[in-house]
């Protein structure tokens, strides 16, 4: 008859009991990370050129949201956020059959959570990444929406702003409104500036470029409706502007079609709210498949500049000049700016003559809207230097539409 104590390690025998309990206590522990041993794996992974998911209960808590532990086993064995993985590669690696693996894998698709080209699945970031493709989709219980966007909420006010001051990341940059071109932009002569005015400078480049356009939430605003913090300038619903490709990937999930007509009302409208058009910091053609038609109370990159006075958003090459003949001090221009860059100089003199509004030109993106929502036509927008962007925008590897 064997003894129950045959198999213990003869060293074990001879350790005292406080030893003992030590290593008995290191084991437990060891088999309790274990379980969480996963979800760190991910975090790192989810790590692309400077963006990263950082090590905080927060984020832990987001990805038990996202993925539960049968799924977090299957994605730590995915690439990083740079590559993607092959479903035999998965089939090896988890030794789960092909046919349940694509059930997970493509359920984790529609729910937004991570990326799939073709046959091959692969991580995103957080942001940009699963932000966009989860609340662009909404495929979760509504708990879990509410849950993941306090948590975003979160992120933006916590982890985003010191981030984008010590990455010095620069995402968008605006696109003038969409009459500016016939109504709203001088030429500084005085200045020694190129006089044309380039199409990647105006948002009507997207209209004249392409036939199909759509629609879709503002995501940023989403989270902030689903945690009762609802924007005051725009609805989620006024959101995001799709073209060409862009858009009709979005239609085929049930997206409205838009004509030209249609597209050039819905892009004045969002500029009689106050919101800026946003688009890719780069002059590629992906900076015309879409405008982020964005907020400074809740868009990230905004709220980073209004709040904490650091841009992550490339001013434009125009400054909004005030005619103070044709000026009213109606005060409109002052509550439409999304920077909050406007101010109305209260007279002194008898006469009033030294009443006017003026401009912080320090902090101005000269994105047009104030000039947009001007009634008295006081307002031009005026071409003052000649920052050409960048070709193509990347973070690490991929594109900004290569992650959303």
């Amino acid at each position: 008859m064997r003894s129950r104590f045959e198999n213990i390690p003869f060293d074990f025998c001879l350790k005292t009991k406080q030893e003992n309990l030590k290593i008995l206590n290191k084991k437990t522990f060891n088999n309790f990370m274990s379980k969480i041993d996963n979800y760190e794996i991910v975090r790192q992974k989810l790590s692309l050129g400077s963006l990263y998911a950082p090590k905080h209960k927060k984020i832990f808590e987001l990805m038990k949201i996202l993925w539960n532990e049968e799924e977090i086993e299957i994605i730590s064995k995915f690439e990083g956020a740079d590559k993607y993985t092959s479903l035999k590669s998965l089939e090896e690696s988890t030794g789960i059959p092909r046919d349940k693996l694509v059930l997970i894998l493509d359920g984790l698709y529609d729910k937004g959570t991570i990326a799939k080209v073709e046959n091959v699945y692969g991580l995103v970031p957080i942001l940009p990444g699963i932000f966009e493709k989860y609340f662009i989709r909404r495929n979760d219980s509504e708990e879990n929406l509410v849950k993941v966007a306090e948590l975003f909420k979160w992120y933006f006010r916590n982890f985003l702003p010191p981030f984008l001051v010590d990455t010095n990341l620069k995402f968008f940059r605006p696109r003038l409104p969409v009459n500016a071109k016939e109504k709203l932009i001088e030429i500084d002569e005085s200045l020694d500036v190129e006089s044309q005015i380039l199409p990647y400078e105006l948002v009507s480049q997207l209209i004249d470029n392409y036939e199909v356009f759509t629609v879709i939430p503002c995501q940023c605003r989403l989270i902030a409706e689903y945690t009762g913090d609802p924007c005051q300038v725009a609805p989620a619903e006024m959101g995001c502007f799709l073209a060409g490709d862009g858009a009709r990937s979005s239609i085929e999930r049930g997206a409205p079609k838009l004509n030209k007509e249609e597209a050039v009302e819905y892009l004045k409208k969002t500029e009689k709210a106050g919101l800026i058009h946003h688009c890719v910091a780069d002059s590629s053609i992906e900076s015309t498949l879409f405008v982020c038609n964005c907020c400074s109370c809740h868009c990230g990159a905004l709220v980073a500049a209004k709040e904490h006075k650091y841009y992550a958003t490339l001013a434009s090459n125009y400054t909004p000049k005030i005619n103070d003949d044709l000026c009213t001090k109606c005060e409109i221009c002052l509550n439409k700016c999304p920077m909050g860059v406007i101010y109305h100089k209260l007279p002194n003199e008898p006469d009033s003559s030294d009443e006017r509004m003026f401009i912080n030109e320090d902090y101005c993106l000269g994105c047009g809207v104030c000039a947009a929502n001007c009634p008295n036509d006081a307002i031009r927008l005026v071409k003052v230097r000649d920052n050409i962007p960048k070709e193509k925008f990347k973070i690490g590897t991929k594109t900004f539409t290569e992650l959303i």
